[in-house]
C-alpha cells in the first residue's frame, strides 16, 4: 500500500524566501545605473577617459598600459599619486595612478576628474620626456 506522506528529498531545496518572509534580496540598483558601479570602476572610467584624451594628441600613447591599483606598494615618506614605468625588452612602457590616494585628496566627483587628469598628464610628461604643459596645454589652468 502507499503512504500519504511523501518521502523528503534528499537534497535541501533553495529558499525562496528569507526568514522574515520578506523575499529575496536583489540588487539596489539596476546594472544600468551609475549607481551599481564601484567607486573603482568609476575611477578606471575617470583614468581612461584622462586617456582616451591624450590619446588624440598622442597616438604612439596606445603602445602604453595604463593600470589602476589600488595603493602604492612601497612605504616612502611621500604618498605618490602615480607612476611611470618606462618599456624594457619584452614589456611595453606603463603607468600606474593609484586610487585611494587620489580619492582622500579630493571631495567630490569633479574635483577627482582633474587630479586624475593632472596625474595621467604629469605621468605621460616624465614618460616622453616633456613638460606637462606641451603634453596637455590646458595643463594646470583648470
Amino acid at each position: 500500500m502507499d503512504s500519504p506522506v511523501p518521502p523528503h528529498p534528499s537534497e535541501p531545496r533553495p529558499r525562496r524566501r528569507d526568514r522574515h518572509g520578506r523575499g529575496m534580496r536583489g540588487p539596489v540598483a539596476p546594472p544600468q545605473v551609475p549607481l551599481s558601479a564601484s567607486r573603482a570602476e568609476n575611477f578606471r572610467d575617470l583614468v581612461q577617459d584622462s586617456v582616451e584624451r591624450l590619446e588624440r594628441r598622442w597616438p604612439q600613447l596606445t603602445d602604453v598600459d595604463f593600470v589602476v591599483l589600488d595603493v602604492p606598494g612601497t612605504q616612502e615618506e611621500t604618498v605618490p599619486l602615480g607612476r611611470a614605468v618606462p618599456a624594457e625588452k619584452g614589456r611595453p612602457a606603463q603607468i600606474v595612478v593609484y586610487r585611494r590616494p587620489v580619492e582622500i585628496r579630493t571631495k567630490n566627483r569633479d574635483e577627482r576628474a582633474l587630479l586624475v587628469h593632472e596625474v595621467v598628464v604629469e605621468q605621460v610628461a616624465e614618460l616622453l620626456g616633456l613638460a606637462p604643459e606641451s603634453v596637455d596645454p590646458r595643463y594646470g589652468q583648470e
